[in-house]
């Protein structure tokens, strides 16, 4: 059996084939990048290094091709990802894989998230195609508080533009786990996989990062607009700004109250407590 990772040297990517080999051998281990020189370290372990650029339609049939099972990771290049996702699919079918793994969003198929709708499009197209699948449908990155975290920690307040809603925080690391044990194991075929720590508010968030710290956090409650200038205030462009402001309204009005629970049966165990995670993140 040969598993092949894309986005191997991404940040998700580069962790689920840290995890993957804790349960294969190296041998059986593939991984598709767009620039393989920064794969190297990879390709001294043993693991099949190939190039591919989702952009090259030809390039990821060939990197695709002898791979039994594919983790296809979302891609970053917001503009252009339907496209890319839309390839990676099509050459999985011509390659003759035989399982899909997405990483995707929560509740992606009805989500009303800004982010969600390239999400459902590349699940209906592996769904087109018939290939057995597992949608690994991701709630938010602890990673993603980071900016916060910093700004918190040079003395500003915690911006919350998502009023009381909730959030599935998990480490990345945690994410990688569950994705590296579906692709390794049985019995994940057809499977949608909601995957979350346990639900909780920004506000909450900044109580246990309050307690890890031992600092007084400040929380200030903004809105969508006034989120949007304070992004724009730290040299993001304007569309880029209102597009992440909106995504906060649209947490403050439930998009990732989805309950995450699949992820605590993937491990095995419950995801790592926030405040563990907020330690590893800060040290």
């Amino acid at each position: 059996m040969k598993i092949l990772v894309t986005g191997a040297t991404g940040q998700l990517g580069s962790l689920v084939v840290e995890e993957l080999l804790k349960l294969v051998p190296a041998e059986q281990i593939a991984v598709s990048v767009r620039d393989p020189k920064k794969a190297e370290h990879l390709a001294a372990r043993g693991i099949d290094v190939r190039a591919a650029d989702f952009n090259d339609y030809d390039s990821v049939v060939k990197a695709f091709a002898g791979a039994d099972r594919v983790l296809i990771i979302s891609t970053n290049d917001l503009a252009n990802r339907i496209r890319q996702h839309t390839n990676a699919v099509n050459a999985a079918k011509e390659a003759g894989v035989q399982f899909i793994a997405y990483t995707s969003a929560p509740n992606a198929a009805s989500s009303p998230l800004l982010l969600a709708e390239s999400h459902k499009q590349t699940e209906e197209a592996i769904l087109g195609t018939g290939i057995p699948y597992a949608f690994l449908r991701n709630n938010w990155y602890l990673e993603n508080e980071m900016g916060t975290f910093r700004a918190v920690l040079n003395g500003a307040p915690w911006v919350i533009a998502s009023e009381q809603g909730k959030v599935g925080w998990a480490l990345r690391r945690d994410y990688a786990e569950a994705a590296a044990r579906v692709l390794a194991g049985q019995g994940h075929e057809n499977k949608i996989y909601e995957l979350g720590g346990k639900l909780r508010t920004q506000e909450e968030l900044s109580q246990i990062f309050a307690s890890v710290t031992g600092r007084a956090v400040q929380v200030q409650y903004v809105d969508e607009a006034t989120y949007s200038g304070i992004l724009e205030q730290t040299g993001m462009p304007k569309p880029v700004a209102d597009a992440f402001a909106k995504v906060q309204t649209q947490i403050g009005e439930g998009a990732l109250e989805v309950d995450g629970s699949d992820l605590d049966r993937l491990l095995g165990r419950a995801p790592t407590p926030p405040e563990d995670g907020i330690r590893a993140l800060l040290n």
